[in-house]
């Protein structure tokens, strides 16, 4: 009788194998992301079917060297590897994934899998790479001296995973022999390698090195890098806008739509107002995602992304931390969220936990609505030098601001780090990222994007929206509702707090709302001021406003607030997620909170004392 119980497959290998790219040839759709017990580390399973009805289980564990594992992930596969991870069945075949392109180096990784004496199969991913090359490899031979079934693949081209399919309908192969003890891994490489592979032409393209000389020259490299990021951050923020519109209408018309249905009073507004905008927040971020992740996957399976890191390098080791941080950092200008998910790269732990707690000093887009308020209402509308708008060289202040004190606290945390963290990686082959794997890879991450924040954002703005709708003002009163409901209240009670900065009640009443997404402080200026428009028509209406009931000193110390203004709602539960940590999510408040009240209470008595 045969057994119905699923085959359980593990892929393994280097970084940059291009084993994701063939988890998702061979499972598709059919995957589920979770993460590992106990760990932040992703959980990817798969699972297929082969032409003779076999069901087989796929995990796709995370990239690494070696089983010396010096990080979370690398440990997970390790322990994997072994039989030995609490809550996880050990695999019943390891398939070693290695790229035919750089086999000197990872065939290391191999024979340190096959020292465990577990059932295994080795894939030769990019087979049709080493035949531009000029080479060829022995497969029979090398399957014979290895003791392991070999076969290849090509993980970007569609069929390019059928002789692994094909292969899973074998009999499961006997545990291979170990190697001697005391064997010479680097001397055993070296004899593989000259009796498997040789070199089938002398002219070899060398169509790596010739672009590496424009790619990772000092000049031209770090020009193409600028492009190349210039294109993105314009993807982000441009691009994304039609769809962000799009999905904005949506939810606002669906709002409308349940609006009509339900009668006036506090359901309506709970469903209206609590639930569909609170959803609406998280869901009008989704194209950023998208387009940030889409150029991030482009980038890393192209192969460009390792060198860019290693271009940057030495630029970021100014504040402690390494290349790999700089992309995460651009994308939190559009966001912070897409921004703190893409820390995923960065593989030493202590730079990751970093480079997500500095995140957040970026400039984000939600921050735009407020200084664009307050630099219309303040700063006078004329030329500097002749050339350049002051409108614009404040806004371009700001951000550096921002930048310059992510560098510093990114120093300070990394202070007592004596410990020497070198950049480390392989430059792999360039290759056209494969439309599939990045189809199923921007599938997953809008799936996560949505379950992990979405939910957590849309209780969150039901508890906001109850805080500015209870308790309803009483018959005749005068003033806005607001003033009356517990947020009104509270903003009373932070005003003894903020007085010392030149906050009035009214913008500790805006700064609530604001926490579900900072752009939501204009509206709620517009609220306490009893403006009544649309958030554009409020911004028009409230600049002469303001400029009439502030002082110049309050407008300055709340534009220096924001440059540090502790994180949306979105943003601390994507730090939650991504660390698993409810006291780095607390570090991180408390931390922006201090900066944000000291660059506020400073900006507020200079520019008292010079204006008067």
């Amino acid at each position: 009788m045969t057994s119905t119980l699923p085959l359980r497959v593990a892929l393994v290998g280097n970084p940059n194998c291009g084993k994701t790219a063939l988890f998702n040839q061979l499972t598709g759709s059919r995957q589920k992301v979770a993460n590992y017990a106990g760990v932040t580390v992703e959980r990817k399973a798969g699972r297929l079917t082969t032409p003779a009805g076999r069901p087989v289980q796929i995990l796709d564990l995370p990239g690494t060297y070696s089983l010396n594992a010096t990080s979370p992930d690398e440990a997970v596969t390790r322990d994997v590897c072994r039989g030995v991870y609490k809550g996880e069945p050990a695999p019943d075949l390891l398939i070693s994934v290695l790229a035919a392109t750089n086999l000197r180096l990872h065939l290391r990784f191999a024979l340190e899998l096959r020292q465990l004496g577990r059932p295994m199969m080795i894939v030769l991913n990019m087979i049709d790479a080493v035949r531009k090359q000029g080479l060829e490899i022995d497969v029979p031979r090398l399957q014979a001296e290895l003791g392991v079934p070999v076969v290849t693949a090509i993980g970007v081209k569609r069929g390019g995973a059928a002789s692994i399919v094909q292969a899973l309908d074998e009999p499961m192969p006997p545990p291979p022999a170990p190697l001697p003890e005391g064997t010479d891994l680097h001397a055993e490489i070296r004899r593989l390698m000259a009796l498997c592979v040789r070199r089938t032409s002398t002219r070899h393209p060398q169509f790596d090195a010739r672009l590496d000389r424009w790619v990772l020259h000092p000049v031209w490299g770090m020009l193409i890098l600028l492009v190349l990021l210039f294109i993105m951050f314009q993807a982000v923020f441009s691009w994304a806008q039609p769809f962000m519109d799009l999905l904005q209408n949506g939810m606002d018309q669906l709002g409308e739509f349940v609006g009509t249905l339900l009668p006036e009073g506090i359901l309506r507004s709970l469903i209206v107002e609590g639930i569909i905008a609170g959803a609406g927040t998280v869901i009008v971020f989704l194209p950023q995602i998208l387009i940030l992740f889409l150029w991030i996957l482009a980038l890393e399976e192209s192969g460009y992304l390792p060198r860019a890191a290693f271009m940057l390098d030495k630029l970021m080791a100014s504040a402690g931390l390494s290349g790999r941080s700089f992309i995460p950092l651009l994308s939190s200008f559009a966001c912070a969220v897409p921004g703190i998910m893409s820390t995923r790269t960065i593989q030493n732990p202590r730079d990751r936990m970093v480079t997500i707690l500095i995140a957040p000093l970026m400039t984000c887009s939600a921050r735009l609505p407020v200084y664009a308020l307050l630099i219309a209402a303040f700063v006078p509308s004329r030329t500097v030098l002749g050339l350049f708008n002051l409108h614009g060289l404040v806004l371009f202040a700001l951000y550096a601001a921002g930048v310059l004190s992510a560098l510093v606290v990114a120093r300070v945390l990394k202070k007592r780090d004596t410990a020497e963290h070198p950049l480390l990686m392989e430059l792999p082959s360039y290759r056209v990222p494969g439309l599939q794997s990045l189809c199923i890879e921007l599938w997953q991450r809008a799936r996560i994007f949505l379950s992990r924040v979405g939910t957590i954002i849309v209780t969150l703005s039901v508890i906001m929206w109850a805080l500015s709708s209870f308790p309803a003002p009483p018959a005749g009163a005068a003033g806005p509702a607001i003033d009356w409901s517990l947020a009104g209240r509270i903003g009373h009670l932070m005003l003894p707090l903020f007085a010392f900065i030149g906050f009035n009640w009214q913008i500790c009443v805006a700064l609530i709302p604001g926490l579900a997404a900072r752009e939501v402080a204009v509206s709620g200026l517009a609220t306490v001021y009893s403006v009544g428009a649309s958030e554009g028509d409020a911004a028009t209406q409230l600049a002469p406003l303001l400029s009439a009931h502030w002082s110049l000193a309050t407008a300055f110390s709340l534009l220096a607030w924001y440059v540090y203004a502790p994180q949306c709602f979105s943003t601390l539960a994507v730090i939650r997620r991504e660390t698993g940590s409810w006291r780095l999510v607390w570090v991180s408040v408390a931390y922006l909170f201090g900066l944000a009240y000291l660059a506020s209470f400073l900006t507020y008595h200079i520019t008292r004392f010079f204006t008067g």
